[in-house]
């Protein structure tokens, strides 16, 4: 390639360098433990090989993930924590780093330069954005036992946990045969040190609704999504029994676990017996 020819290739893809730095940001997500794409949208409309080329990627502290010197990789400028995470797609221009972790979201920069007789010219930079999402585990209801005889007052608690970014939501969820009634109350919340998952949890105590079936859900509202995560549902069956005149009426709650997973998580079976008097309800 001619010195003219070079200088033509300098003007040309410099100017183009300047106007795609000014560019927005691609966003790019990915999964903990997952592989996450860095792209970087070369077009390459003059074939150039990969020999004439020095191609790399830097993180937002400028650590080098990777490099490709002239069609070799070259790990000796790469920073530690990236040696062995990462892999370049030839086809697509593109940078995959593997077992992604939360601490690896931020902002990426690759960098493409035409090694010439002159030295290397900067033709070509990207940056992008990748977040990092982490599954939550689906909302689990445990329910504390009343230590109160007869009592009609239901505590539980709700855990989801190991997943990112922080949830904006978690609430309980009761459902009858006529109505839908959310009740909120202080999500806890705590956080790994090293892997930065968080661990969610709510508890809640209520009266027992006077209808006869009852459903309970607890229900985990994600960011950034705004998807609604549902425990399987708690339900709580009244069921009457006739008692002598002399008797009053109870109610007795009787918890029952599932014998399947894919169940409703708890069953409650609360027993009222009504007697045939005018006799006063005791809790």
């Amino acid at each position: 390639m001619g010195l003219g020819c070079t200088m033509g290739l300098r003007n040309t893809l410099v100017v183009m360098a300047l106007l795609l730095s000014g560019a927005a940001s691609l966003e790019s997500q990915a999964f903990f433990n997952e592989t996450g794409d860095l792209p970087c949208h070369f077009s390459n409309s003059r074939n150039l090989s990969l020999d004439e080329l020095v191609i790399f990627w830097q993180d937002q502290n400028k650590l080098v993930l990777y490099e490709l010197y002239r069609g070799q990789e070259n790990p000796h400028n790469v920073h530690p924590k990236y040696i062995g995470r990462t892999s370049f797609d030839q086809d697509s221009w593109t940078l995959r780093l593997h077992n992604v972790q939360i601490k690896d979201k931020g902002s990426y920069q690759c960098f493409i330069h035409y090694k010439g007789p002159q030295g290397l010219v900067p033709i070509h930079q990207m940056s992008s954005d990748l977040s990092v999402l982490a599954n939550f585990s689906q909302p689990e209801i445990n329910l504390i036992p009343n230590q109160t005889e007869n009592s009609n007052i239901i505590n539980l608690t709700c855990l989801s946990t190991q997943g990112y970014p922080e949830p904006q939501r978690m609430y309980i969820l009761l459902k009858t045969k006529n109505s839908t009634t959310e009740y909120d109350t202080v999500m806890k919340k705590s956080q790994n040190n090293i892997t930065e998952l968080y661990n969610i949890s709510i508890s809640m105590s209520f009266s027992i609704p006077p209808e006869t079936n009852v459903s309970i859900f607890c229900v985990l509202q994600l960011e950034p999504t705004k998807t609604l995560l549902f425990s399987p549902p708690c339900n709580i069956e009244t069921i009457k029994v006739e008692g002598t005149e002399s008797e009053q009426t109870e109610k007795r709650v009787e918890l029952q676990e599932p014998e399947r997973s894919d169940e409703a998580q708890c069953d409650i079976n609360v027993s009222e017996t009504a007697s045939r008097d005018k006799s006063a309800t005791h809790f």
